[in-house]
């Protein structure tokens, strides 16, 4: 399955240069261009545009970069609504005739519609309850499981108060935080951790590729100063549960994740050595849902995950399917139990179309 990826990468990258196409010949069309070569010009240096600015900018600490960062991503997402409303309208013509100027004002409005709803649903925090049944534990255990907060340029301390707020809604025992805290370096000072404060439970948290990528070690620096506990491919006990926390890793070496480097240990490696009590109930805490037949070898009763954002934008939601084979919501892999949750924040473009931004609320109960 290593191959996977690289597919579908070339399909992404063929259908950006497909969505070129038809777009330049939809704003012909739509706005009576004469200069044909006008519109292919302006929509791929767009496509460039945002392609380019939300990566080279993503860590820009400064107003100007920050300002453009939030616009190229905003494009991006906005640039994949029209393209898909575009679609949409071309459908409704083959039944009903169209005339330019009503296609374009159909098909921007539907834009619009989306955008707005996509940015709302990203920002609505939606609570999902789960029982889980656990061999060996002794009594009932509340948990809340937090990923891929991705505080930063889009998200502050106005939205990680809403999170504050629905956590200790929950009256959580324990809290679990799985990776992606920051999405960059604007985010990156007490500022933004000291909130964490108010949480009226005891905090795990493991790491992820966007906190590698903007300053892992100033991140579990400023978690730890604010009363988290940092598991770095450790075990660590609460309540009679066994928590081991890994450090965001590849599966083993035989598969491929382009958001994880394959200089580090794996899942597989690094499960061999942590000295895991298989007889007792063991949660574990890793930021992608990957190595679930390891994790079940060593007795693994619950992983937690998150990473996969479920696609978070359609039809992204079908590529991640593909890439993930568990993508969200509660599996079973041989008895050990697989949750991936959807996350909280967004990558990149600040929407949501066919996912949710969810807070996860666990009753983790003795099974008999």
């Amino acid at each position: 399955m290593k191959f996977v990826p690289y597919v579908i990468m070339i399909a992404l990258l063929a259908l950006l240069v497909l969505s070129v196409v038809y777009l330049s010949k939809k704003a012909i069309l739509v706005f009576g261009i004469d200069q044909i070569w006008l519109a292919y010009v302006g929509i791929s240096l767009l496509v460039v545009f945002f392609l380019v600015g939300s990566v080279a900018l993503v860590n820009s600490t400064g107003v100007v970069g920050h300002t453009l960062y939030k616009i190229a991503t905003i494009a991006m997402g906005v640039y994949l609504f029209l393209i898909l409303s575009f679609l949409v309208v071309d459908a409704i013509s083959l039944v009903i005739d169209i005339a330019p100027r009503t296609f374009g004002i159909i098909g921007m409005g539907m834009t619009l519609i989306v955008s707005i709803f996509g940015y709302w649903n990203s920002t609505n925090i939606r609570l999902t309850e789960l029982n889980i049944p656990i061999k060996g534990l002794e009594k009932e255990i509340k948990a809340v499981h937090l990923t891929d907060t991705h505080i930063g340029h889009f998200r502050v301390n106005g939205f990680l108060q809403k999170i504050i707020d629905k956590t200790n809604a929950q009256n959580p025992d324990v809290i679990f935080l799985t990776g992606d805290y920051l999405d960059s370096k604007y985010a990156l000072n007490k500022t933004h951790f000291e909130p964490l404060k108010q949480l009226n439970a005891p905090m795990y948290f493991v790491d992820g590729n966007h906190d590698k990528a903007t300053d892992n070690d100033s991140i579990i620096a400023l978690m730890r100063s604010v009363g988290v506990t940092v598991l770095e491919n450790e075990v660590t006990h609460f309540n009679g549960l066994q928590i081991a926390g890994l450090n965001h890793m590849l599966a083993d070496r035989n598969s491929f994740d382009m958001h994880a480097s394959g200089d580090n240990p794996t899942v597989d490696e690094t499960l061999q050595k942590l000295n895991i009590d298989k007889e007792k109930p063991t949660v574990l805490l890793h930021h992608a849902p990957n190595g679930i037949k390891h994790a079940n070898q060593y007795g693994i009763d619950l992983y937690l995950a998150g990473h996969t954002h479920a696609g978070q934008i359609f039809p992204f939601t079908i590529f991640s399917n593909l890439i993930f084979e568990y993508n969200r919501g509660l599996h079973d892999y041989m008895g050990t139990k697989v949750l991936v949750s959807e996350g909280i924040g967004t990558m990149g473009p600040p929407f949501r179309i066919g996912t949710k931004s969810e807070v996860v609320s666990l009753t983790l109960s003795p099974d008999k």
